[in-house]
């Protein structure tokens, strides 16, 4: 029963994370389509800053449950290391829609807002991966 329990709170937690990870590359598209509107850009990247904080909690809680699951109940096998290169990989895309955030903040251009539309569906693609290794198992 408690592997279910951790499981379930891991799965949250995971699911809390990616909203972030969805919705953080929106908000700069939005800053970036803000223009000269000094208002609209900062309560955009207020609320950037927030969402990033608060994935950034997300992942936490979910990395360390996924860890119980991994080291209290024996999950393991060559999938598990290919969806940890994918979750990698999206923690990498995490942190760079933080950094353009940050530059954001400090006045630096945003890449243009065609090209953080093409960010924002990086990680479907991955999650795509994540999920089929997570239920497939295949190898």
């Amino acid at each position: 029963m408690a592997y279910l329990w951790t499981k379930t709170a891991h799965l949250v937690f995971v699911m809390a994370w990616m909203s972030c990870v969805f919705y953080l590359p929106r908000i700069l598209v939005n800053i970036a389509e803000a223009g000269d509107a000094p208002e609209v850009r900062a309560r955009l990247v207020l609320m950037g800053r927030r969402l990033y904080r608060f994935g950034h909690t997300m992942f936490g809680i979910a990395f360390v449950l996924g860890l119980v699951l991994w080291l209290h109940f024996h999950i393991a096998g060559g999938w598990l290391h290919a969806k940890l290169a994918l979750v990698a990989l999206l923690l990498v895309h995490f942190s760079f829609a933080g950094r353009w955030l940050k530059g954001a903040d400090a006045g630096h251009a945003l890449p243009s807002s065609r090209a953080l539309r093409w960010f924002n569906e990086v990680p479907v693609l991955l999650l795509v991966g994540v999920v089929f290794l997570v239920l497939a198992k295949p190898f």
